[in-house]
């Protein structure tokens, strides 16, 4: 085809427009030489030939080439089937023919090719949960309680209207109630009922109706989880009744028709019954050995049963399963502190639950069918608890700001009151975890971005290891000799055992393999270190060497926190939490059992110390929130009360010196307020 294709040459066009040889034709159509030669000379594309130049010499209009494309559709799979179809001699009615059924098979693969972007766009926005919004977005918070005490556990009535929660306002820890926006508190229960705080459970709620407050209690002389009740008092006052016996935690369905609730057997058992009476036929699902089932929560639809799963305190998820039970479902994967789900509608969970590095808790949502975190809050407060309306429009939360010190006792002042104890200065803004060394106090800070060591010697303070990120947990423990310092870490998703001089030199990680969990202690030799380490979900110790051996199993039970005798002839540790409570074992050198009179103390008060000759060991007992020391013979059994700490003393942690002369506190104290968040209608 020698002569110009039709139309009006572009000679006259602007120079941009022109494309001044096959090879930029051909580079703009992204094809090669040979190809848009052939389109031109089969398929009518517009070139132009200079008449006075050799054949080669062509040039043409980007405008032309791009109309002359889009009337003809064409596309790189069209390319190679004209190609082959071309190759073949035809005869003249057959190029229109299939010319046109290529056309179409062009257009049908570009709708697959189109569907096929719609669907994997959807994916990719299923699961970034790109459409994801904040449900507190714009929510209006209120203060309800401006109290200069604890204000914890808050409930809200079914219509919103009623806000229940615990306060030691008057002095003991009572059920409060309060009408929203009346500013007016009623105290329920008027030091009644003395043990109301269980920070792992629901301890309150509303009946179905709203005529009765709901609260968890456990009986002040009892040792086991079977002391356990849900009580019940009238909202406008009157004497608190049982309502529900030998029952830890429940939740109605939102028809009122039917009740989950757990026991605080092992497991913590979760029953179904109607509205009328107790179920007694099997649980519709049991926590495996070592674990806990807390927070039941029923679907708006009834369609599942919510609750939190996991090892006590800070291995927990949400799970849902049937009414009818079955295989349960795992909706997140914090593997944290999680706790307080409440459902604002059939998809839209929020809960608490901490970070990774031990900071929070704060408040999370996710969609139960996308099943994507989002933490909804920032800052530095810290929700304590998390109910829910039965519409979901109005939350009920608790903020709380702790404030940890620690205080100094002499053994010589035994029996002593709490006005005998000393605040020790520290130069951090907080301090827990203390251990006592030869003359010196060890202690864990906590900054906004992780957790330090700290040794305070002669009244100054030195920072010994500090990690970015990083939660010290269990506690440091000091080497018989004073002179190395071993403490477990959870440091981006891994847990880690380090050792390091007394001094702060020569940090090194002596274990990590193992999935830690709770407190060090060092054997007596100081030539291997005791920790539990979960195990096929089971949490027992082992042995740990400082020589570059694996790590040994020891004790093949469920064992946390382990003391070693001064003489290395027996250790004792934790078992697991039965209710609110957990007994106390021992066994030799050798893993054998060792007999140890009858111990069952309760939860949150796993430290323990045995004092110098191995005769006596020190421990706290008492209420979950209030403990005071006590001393118990390891022979006899025989027990009595070191301390008398007043009712806000709270103590979490303490050591003995190793002459036992000495004790340090850990003391607690919290400042807590009941908020509202209401939340826009739909």
């Amino acid at each position: 085809m020698g002569d110009p294709s039709p139309g009006t040459p572009p000679s006259a066009r602007s120079l941009e427009d022109r494309l001044d040889s096959w090879k930029e034709i051909a580079a703009y159509l992204n094809r090669d030489v040979t190809t848009v030669q052939r389109w031109e000379k089969r398929e009518g594309m517009p070139v132009y030939r200079h008449q006075h130049d050799r054949m080669g010499s062509v040039y043409a209009s980007r405008s032309e080439l791009d109309a002359w494309a889009r009337s003809r559709n064409l596309r790189a799979a069209q390319d190679d089937r004209d190609d082959a179809s071309l190759s073949r001699p035809t005869a003249s009615p057959r190029p229109a023919k299939g010319t046109s059924f290529a056309r179409w098979q062009s257009v049908l693969q570009l709708a697959l090719v189109g569907a096929a972007l719609a669907i994997g766009a959807g994916l990719w926005f299923q699961r970034t949960d790109y459409f994801w919004r904040n449900p507190i977005a714009e929510a209006r918070f209120q203060t309800v309680t401006d109290f200069d005490g604890v204000a914890q556990a808050a409930a809200v009535s079914r219509d919103g209207h009623f806000v229940a929660f615990l306060s030691d306002r008057d002095g003991q820890m009572d059920v409060w109630v309060t009408q929203v926006g009346s500013g007016q508190f009623h105290n329920l229960t008027r030091g009644r009922e003395p043990e109301l705080v269980n920070p792992l459970v629901r301890t309150l709620g509303f009946s179905p109706d709203g005529s009765l407050v709901t609260f968890w209690v456990r009986k002040q002389d009892g040792s086991s989880g079977g002391d356990i009740s849900i009580w019940a008092v009238p909202m406008l006052g009157g004497q608190p009744e049982p309502y529900l016996e030998n029952v830890a935690e429940f939740d109605w369905s939102h028809d009122g028709s039917r009740l989950a609730y757990h026991t605080p057997g092992p497991g913590d058992p979760l029953f179904l019954s109607d509205a009328s009476r107790r179920q007694e036929g099997p649980p519709i699902f049991t926590a495996p050995a070592g674990l806990h089932c807390h927070f039941p929560l029923w679907a708006p639809d009834s369609g599942f049963i919510y609750f939190v799963l996991g090892s006590l305190p800070d291995k927990l998820d949400i799970w849902r399963v049937r009414p009818a039970g079955g295989t349960p479902e795992r909706i997140t994967s914090h593997t944290g502190r999680v706790s307080y789900p409440v459902l604002l509608d059939r998809r839209t969970l929020v809960y608490l639950s901490g970070d990774p590095d031990g900071s929070g808790p704060w408040l999370y949502s996710v969609d139960v069918e996308h099943r994507i975190p989002h933490r909804l809050t920032s800052g530095v407060d810290r929700y304590t608890s998390l109910a829910a309306s039965a519409d979901g429009r109005r939350l009920v939360a608790t903020l709380a700001s702790p404030k940890r010190t620690l205080w100094r006792l002499r053994i010589a002042d035994l029996p002593f009151e709490v006005s005998t104890a000393t605040r020790i200065t520290l130069t951090t803004s907080t301090g827990f975890s203390p251990r006592l060394g030869p003359n010196y106090l060890l202690y864990v800070s906590a900054t906004g971005t992780g957790e330090s060591i700290w040794k305070l010697a002669n009244g100054a303070g030195t920072e010994l290891w500090s990690g970015q990120g990083a939660r010290v947990f269990g506690g440091p423990a000091i080497s018989p000799d004073g002179r190395y310092i071993a403490f477990s870490t959870r440091q981006h998703g891994q847990t880690l055992l380090y050792v390091i001089q007394s001094d702060g030199t020569n940090a090194r990680i002596v274990a990590d393999s193992l999935d830690l969990q709770g407190a060090p202690a060092w054997a007596p030799d100081g030539q291997s270190i005791t920790s539990a380490a979960v195990d096929h979900g089971i949490p027992h110790l082992f042995r740990i060497s400082l020589h570059g051996r694996s790590p040994a199993p020891f004790v093949q039970e469920y064992s946390v926190d382990p003391v070693w005798a001064p003489d290395g002839r027996f250790v004792i540790y934790s078992g697991p939490d039965i209710g609110t409570t957990f007994s106390v074992k021992a066994v030799t050198a050798e893993a054998v059992a060792r007999p140890l009179p009858a111990l069952t103390l309760t939860r949150g008060a796993r430290h323990l110390t045995i004092l110098p000759g191995g005769r006596a060991l020190v421990l706290l007992r008492g209420e979950i929130e209030h403990k005071n020391l006590w001393l118990m013979d390891l022979e006899t059994g025989a027990e009595r009360q070191l301390t008398k700490l007043a009712p806000d003393f709270d103590i979490r942690d303490f050591d003995i010196s190793p002459d036992g002369r000495e004790v340090v506190l850990e003391r607690v104290q919290e400042r807590s307020d009941v908020v509202l968040l209401d939340l826009p209608r739909p």
